[in-house]
């Protein structure tokens, strides 16, 4: 039941986010509202679901600039860290599960002032 509100919450907040202007960058709100389907596979591994992906596509699509792929990053990392039981390797795998080419490692380790825009 926490779980469900947990991810109500989180939807409200990205939809919220997702309303604001884009010219004031990607937010964690956004991030973890797109990433909230992900938690399961996250978690148990398998096969992330369509909203899962269609989740990891949103954000990459929308972190297009450095400053924005730097939040991206971070906001990743802060989020993995407050998932119990979040598995690394499927973190890391994720973007690759979902067809989605991210510049950078999604990892705990990783030096997101290295995220750089083409």
């Amino acid at each position: 039941m926490a779980a469900m509100k947990l991810a109500a919450l989180v939807v409200a907040i990205m939809v919220v986010a997702g309303a604001m202007s884009t010219a004031q960058g990607i937010t964690c709100g956004q991030v973890s509202g797109a990433l909230a389907p992900c938690i399961n596979y996250l978690k148990t591994g398998g096969a992330p679901t369509p909203q899962c992906c269609n989740g990891v596509r949103t954000i990459n699509g929308a972190a297009q600039t450095t400053p924005d792929r730097q939040q991206a990053c971070n906001c990743l990392k802060s989020a993995a860290r407050s998932i119990p039981g979040l598995n690394p390797a499927n973190a890391e795998s994720l973007p690759g599960k979902c067809s989605v080419n991210i510049p950078y490692k999604i990892s705990l380790s990783t030096n997101c002032n290295r995220c750089i825009a083409p």
